[in-house]
């Protein structure tokens, strides 16, 4: 469980970024240096990150980024084809496109979670499934 309240606000809003591997990893840094913090434990310390990580019962920020995505991708596909937030997923932005859209990541992270639209129907299901992987 993502307990910390800090690391929590750092997430705020990540169900719709696109993320990159170097994004990703920016974050994972920036995580492990307020987990230390919160432990009371310096580099020179030498400590295992993961031990750090398991003292906090903190989840790896990969995995909760992945968790988030897919949480609004499935309640997004739950709602009605008239509703608004849906039609905006298939929008096409004029223009130069981005080097990694949204929607390829959310493929992604239904294909390494074996998921596709169908299971996001079934509520009960889509959290069971996005909650096992810990």
């Amino acid at each position: 469980m993502y307990s910390s309240c800090v690391c929590t606000r750092v997430l705020h809003g990540t169900e719709t970024w696109p993320v990159r591997k170097e994004n990703v990893v920016a974050l994972q840094r920036a995580e492990m240096i307020m987990v230390r913090w919160m432990c009371g434990v310096k580099l020179k310390d030498r400590l295992p990150s993961k031990e750090l990580s398991e003292r906090l019962s903190v989840d790896d920020i990969a995995l909760v980024l992945q968790q988030n995505r897919l949480r609004w991708y499935g309640h997004v596909l739950q709602k009605g084809d008239d509703d608004w937030v849906k039609k905006c997923m298939d929008y096409e932005v004029e223009g130069p496109r981005p080097k990694r859209t949204w929607k390829e990541v959310v493929r992604e992270d239904c294909k390494t979670r074996k998921l596709n639209k169908v299971d996001a129907m079934d509520r009960c299901k889509w959290r069971k499934v996005l909650k096992a992987v810990r």
